[in-house]
């Protein structure tokens, strides 16, 4: 099983990102991805998720109107797409898969909003 972030970086606030999560050694279509982040000296906090079946989304508060959740299952990969960031969005973003008792998790991609 693998579950890979990719597409972190340095950004000015304002700008936009777009994290890739690929995976591959499971069903991915089966599985409810979510991303999270942890921010320096903080804990860990749900971003967005995406359900299995329908492909319905949710968000953080913090988040909503400026990221986009999305899935592609015939690639096997979530994305998180970031608009109007800000340094507060600073933090190791994380993917997740979950579906029955498993429960899968990336090493994580470093976004610094910072001028």
């Amino acid at each position: 099983v693998q579950v890979v972030e990719s597409g972190g970086g340095l950004v000015q606030p304002g700008g936009s990102l777009t994290l890739s999560c690929a995976a591959s050694g499971f069903t991915f279509s089966a599985y409810r991805m979510t991303w999270y982040r942890q921010p320096p000296g903080k804990e860990r906090e749900l971003v967005a998720g995406i359900t299995a079946v329908g492909g319905i989304t949710n968000y953080a508060d913090s988040v909503k109107g400026r990221f986009t959740i999305s899935r592609d299952n015939a690639k096997n990969t979530v994305y998180l797409q970031m608009n109007t960031l800000k340094p507060e969005d600073t933090a190791v973003y994380y993917c997740n898969a979950r579906g029955g008792p498993a429960n899968y998790w990336g090493q994580g991609t470093q976004v610094t909003v910072s001028s």
